[in-house]
Order: C-alpha cells, then structure tokens, then sequence
C-alpha cells in the first residue's frame, strides 16, 4: 500500500503571500536591470554565458512538433514569433509582423518586418510566416497545435503581407498567433521535417551550436539578431529529471536557473541562501484526463464521478503545492475568459466515490496512471493513494516525456485511464484549453460528446463575448455531468534562479534568454 504522500510531506508551509511577493519582488529588480522589454539588449550583464536546468529534453526542436513546455523553453529562442504578448499588460504586441489589420469578418493582414533574416543567411518573407501556419494545418503533419489554429482555411502571402483566412469570425486569432514559431520554407521543404527537427535554422536570437540527445542543448548567440547581438552569448539547456539535482545545481552555481521546481524545494533553496525563488501565478490548469474512449474501466461514466469525488483537492494544494496554487472548479483557471460562474466543481466525499463505485459495479478496478519525470511523483503518488482509499486499484507507470507524449496522443486511446497533466495555451481563453483537450477527434481528447462538441465550436466561431460566455458554460456543465476532465488547481510557476539573475517570469510561462540580465 502506497503511504499517503500529502500526510509525509505536511511540513514547511510557505504562506501564500511568499509566492507573491517573490514576483513582485523580481518586477522590481527585472525593471532596474537592463531590459529593454522588446528583446533588445540594453547592457547590464558581465556574465556571458548562461545555463538553465530543465526537468526533460526538449521532445522536438520543431515548433510544429510539440507544445511541451520543455521544447518551447528553448525552441521559441531558436524562432521568432509573428507577434507576442507583453508580459505586463497581456496585450498582443508586434514582432514578426509589424502591424495588423481585419480587412472583414474572416480577413486578417499582416505585415512582415523587412530585415529580417534566418541563420543560415535567408530572408524571412511572408511566404515563411504562411507556410509555418500552413503546415500545422496540414493533417498528416498532425501536429499537436492544429487544434488551437484549425479555425484557420488557409494562410497566403501578398508581397510583404500575411494574408490569414478564417473559416468563421475568429475571437482568438492573435492570441494563437503568439505561439506561432515562423520557419523557413525553403529550408524544411528542401531538407525535410526529420532533418530539420534535428538541425533547426531559425530567425531567433539564439542558434543551435550542439546537442546530445537525453542530456544537453548549448545555444550559441545570433551574431546578426534583427534586435541586436544578444547580451548572453551562450546558453547550454540542460535535462535534469530530479528536482533535488537542479536544486543541488542551482545552490551549487552549476546552474544559473532551475524550472518547474516543487513548493518543497523552495524551502530548500530559501534555506539555503545561495539562489532565489521566483513565482508566478499562471494561466496553466494542473488537471486529470480521463480516458472515456478506451478500454479502461474510466469509459463508465460512474467510474469518471467517483474518481471525481475521491480526490482530496485542499490536502493537494495545502500540503503539496504549499499554497503555490488555488482550486479550480473546472479544467480551466479563473485568468481565462470563459471561466464557469455557475459550476460547482467536485467536493472530497470518499463516501460518495464508494457509492458511485458500487452503481458502477464494485470490485476493486485497476486504473493503469501513465506519468513522467516532468510531473512531481508526490503529486501523482497522493492521487493513487486517494483513489486506493475508496477501493480502486492504480498501477502507476512511467516513461520519459516524449514517449508520454507520444503515447497520450495515439489514436487508439490506449493509453491508460488516467493521466496527469499541466496545460496552458497562452492564450487566456477556454478555447484554447477544452477544446484541444476534449473536443472529438483532437490528438489530445479520449472523449466524445455531440452536446459539448456544439458548444466549444460555437465559442470559437462568433465574436460575440455574450454568445461565447454562455456557450463556455454550457460546455463546462457537460464536462461537470461526464467529467471527461478533472481541474485540480491553478498552478503557479516556481523557479529557482542565481543570486545575480533578473529575470521576469510571466502567466504564459516564456521563456527568453533575451530577457535575462546578470548583476555584479
């Protein structure tokens, strides 16, 4: 029997301001410390070189390949984005495109920088931007972001403009644009999506001077960056699956920055005193999938609302998260337009769970809960133990991040019946979050509801944030009744950084080396 992990681990509770006054604290020192904010360098750093611990090896270096937070970390330093997003204000901001305008209802035009130009020595047009887009769409690319641009038909150029057509007046256009990775055509065409996934050439302020696959990423800086050479001029990613290690790491000055840190590490690295913890409060939902699709015993309904009501969600984020985190009713944060007002979430009722077993039929099911070092055993070890308590069995498996990935995404839905995952869209709009999770035939749902599929397509196709807002909430009270999905809480990005890093973390979780300063 698996011991209760929120019952060993109920130690050192930081308050909750603590995780706040950490970013506050950091917008002050990021604002006195040299960046410009628009990705330029505007000095302020001795130190040259930077190394950054990861939790996994980047799945893909291809933007179109994977949205983990592993691979983006450091492929979106490698490629420019169309726009972004200011992480002060939230508001969409240009890059890529200097300006946009909606020429009607389903006609958006982007005008492309001049000047800018790929690493190895070709110009970015607007021919790349559409391709980039163009590929995702593409079905036998099945990229894991199709969802979150399918609403797009096709993406053209004209001259120096990006012509983008919807199938529909699209309410979250721009904000899917920010994660859009622009590369190039003739490149990925000439040498083909193996190659460049290896071998990536980018516009970005970084390139890839080596790799070992499984362990390390060294980026060497742009010499020629549209924005200006980059103040760090080297930055080697490393994958360190064990928390402890990149603690160790960041206390030791073998690493400069650690991510996705646990709240107990925190308490080590405050102890400590050698390094900082910064903290964010995000737009990333902590949530379950359940596989209603498969062969698992959580394709009965019944199964689905007891696993429901057998999590203990305040011991969760009271004795784990330490307060670096706050309840959801639903799969979703209250940062996103489309939070449910009316929705009562699930309440810890272990009685009920048994009920709910009992009409599904009794016994003792064996919930296989696929997982990876990327997610906090202790987290995914207190959910089994709940689930134990109320009479189910959970076999938890585990692999690494990319073949989790690979295996939640197959068609078959044979990957378990439960699983673990932390989702953000940078987006900060339901859309981008029930809809690539949960909505038929998308590489990420094992779910199917007619009721549901009708609501999320008609909150993705009106402009109208009345029509949307009710739309969202009708499908979050089909979510509530077929619990395709559980939200457990809002998470908060905890890093650990070098005494002599400033550096803002943000709601969407960027991460650019542009952004880094070094003191002293």
């Amino acid at each position: 029997m698996t011991r209760p992990r929120h019952l060993v681990r109920a130690r050192h509770v930081p308050r909750l301001v603590l995780a706040l006054t950490a970013g506050l604290s950091l917008a002050a020192c990021s604002l006195s410390s040299g960046s410009s904010g628009d990705g330029k360098s505007t000095g302020g750093s001795a130190q040259k070189s930077l190394t950054v611990d990861l939790p996994n090896y980047p799945a893909s270096l291809d933007p179109g390949r994977q949205y983990d937070t592993a691979s983006y970390t450091v492929y979106r330093n490698i490629f420019d984005q169309l726009v972004r997003r200011n992480p002060k204000t939230q508001k969409v901001v240009p890059w890529v495109a200097d300006s946009w305008k909606q020429v009607d209802a389903t006609t958006w035009s982007f005008r492309i920088h001049g000047g800018i130009t790929f690493s190895n020595g070709e110009k970015l047009t607007a021919d790349d931007a559409a391709f980039s887009i163009n590929r995702i769409l593409k079905k036998s690319f099945n990229s894991p972001q199709y969802a979150n641009f399918s609403a797009i038909s096709k993406a053209t150029a004209d001259g120096d403009q990006l012509i983008v057509k919807t199938k529909t007046p699209s309410p979250t256009l721009l904000s899917y644009l920010t994660t859009l990775s622009v590369v190039p055509k003739d490149y990925v065409t000439k040498v083909g999506d193996e190659t460049f996934n290896t071998k990536p050439v980018g516009s970005g302020a970084y390139q890839v001077a080596s790799a070992t696959s499984g362990s390390s990423i060294e980026l060497k800086a742009n010499p020629k960056y549209w924005k200006g050479k980059p103040a760090v001029s080297q930055v080697t990613f490393r994958a360190v699956p064990n928390d402890a290690t990149r603690v160790a790491d960041l206390k030791s000055g073998r690493a400069d920055i650690v991510t996705q840190l646990t709240p107990d590490d925190t308490v080590d690295i405050k102890n400590g005193g050698q390094a900082k913890v910064l903290s964010v409060p995000t737009e990333r939902v902590a949530y379950l999938a359940l596989n209603a699709e498969g062969n698992a015993p959580t394709k009965n309904v019944k199964i689905r609302q007891a696993i429901a009501h057998a999590i203990n969600y305040r011991s969760i984020i009271d004795n784990l998260q330490h307060g670096y985190a706050k309840q959801v009713k639903t799969v979703l944060t209250p940062l996103a337009f489309g939070y449910p007002d009316d929705v009562a979430g699930y309440d810890y009722d272990p009685a009920e769970a048994k009920r709910l077993l009992r009409e599904a039929g009794g016994g003792s099911p064996t919930l296989v809960f696929p997982t990876s070092p990327s997610y906090d055993p202790a987290l995914t070890q207190a959910i089994q133990a709940d689930l134990e308590k109320v009479g189910f069995k959970v076999k938890l498996t585990n692999s690494d991040q990319a073949t989790f990935l690979k295996k939640v995404q197959s068609p078959k839905h044979d990957w378990g019946a439960l699983r673990f995952g932390r989702w953000s869209c940078s987006c900060l709009d339901a859309d981008g979050v029930i809809y690539p999770l949960f909505r038929t035939g998308t590489v990420w749902s094992s779910f199917s509801d007619p009721t549901f599929d009708k609501a999320v397509d008609a909150g993705r196709t009106t402009t109208d944030q009345a029509k949307r807002k009710a739309a969202y909430d009708q499908a979050f009270q089909v979510m509530q009744q077929q619990v395709p999905g559980i939200g457990l809480y809002q998470d908060y990005a905890i890093y650990g950084t070098a005494k002599n890093v400033s550096w803002l973390p943000d709601a969407q979780e960027n991460f650019f080396v542009t952004d880094v300063r070094f003191s002293g």
